[in-house]
């Protein structure tokens, strides 16, 4: 009786560190990147990456994200796809956009998700009537810090070929001087941004592997790359100057399985 007794003890032990486990991975952090403009840049710029939000939920308002992004003191929000859901309704989404879209420059790509919901259109004109600059096969110039920086973006290829796919990326491309950024959703398109002049390239869609292997960085698995994915989290290099920075995005309870050794995240990218 007292072995039957301790292994179940064992058991439950197991059981309440793996549910609190569970819980603590899914607590959002800001993670904080440096970009060097190699001298494109008189000051500094700060930007919010924000990706994969899939509708998902965090506070009345979503004050949980806004504290965050507040707190920051950052001069733009880039919005890389998957803000809005297929399955999801569109509450939270709507309630982040509604919030920090009076606040700061907010430029916006669609990703897969947007694409499936069969609402495509509805959501882009949604971000438009809110401020939202969205990106499809375009540019923008954003003014800031005494710097004009080109901030770009393309839609997800989803329902178009490779090659529609790099026809918006040569109409989004610029030729100015200017400090270059790309907004797309999707991160194992590298090879393709390795052939722009972008000196930034920011993407989210790999949760970040969703489960990562402790202690090593990698992730388990990620859409459209399989299994142990190659860009899931952090900095990647485009060039010897340019890079792309990948976010392990806001994806919650939307998600099949629960986020392990992987917290969804708000990257505050500084780029000097």
């Amino acid at each position: 009786m007292k072995k039957k007794s301790f292994i179940k003890r064992i058991i439950i032990a197991i059981i309440i560190i793996l549910i609190a486990a569970t819980a603590w991975f899914e607590v959002p952090v800001t993670e904080h990147i440096n970009i060097d403009s190699s001298g494109k840049l008189t000051n500094p710029v700060r930007v919010a990456l924000i990706t994969d939000l899939h509708s998902c939920y965090y506070g009345d308002k979503q004050k949980t994200l806004t504290k965050m992004i507040d707190k920051e003191n950052v001069d733009a929000v880039f919005l890389a796809g998957d803000i809005f859901d297929d399955r999801m309704a569109d509450n939270n989404s709507k309630a982040l956009i509604e919030q920090i879209a009076p606040k700061y420059p907010c430029y916006y790509v669609v990703g897969n998700h947007e694409y499936w919901s069969g609402r495509l259109q509805q959501i882009k004109d949604y971000m438009i009537s809110n401020g939202v600059t969205v990106l499809e096969g375009t540019s923008s110039e954003l003014a800031v810090n005494g710097n004009i920086i080109d901030v770009s973006g393309v839609d997800d290829p989803t329902d178009m070929s490779l090659y529609e796919w790099e026809k918006q990326m040569e109409s989004a491309s610029t030729t100015s001087d200017n400090f270059k950024i790309l907004l797309s959703h999707r991160p194992e398109g590298i090879e393709i941004y390795k052939k722009y002049d972008f000196d930034l390239v920011v993407t989210g869609h790999a949760h970040g592997g969703q489960w990562r292997i402790p202690f090593t960085g990698y992730g388990m698995y990620a859409p459209d790359q399989g299994l142990l994915p190659k860009y899931v989290d952090g900095v990647y290099d485009l060039s010897d100057k340019a890079k792309m920075v990948v976010s392990r995005g806001l994806a919650r309870e939307r998600m099949p399985f629960p986020r392990f050794f992987n917290h969804p995240e708000i990257v505050i990218i500084e780029i000097d």
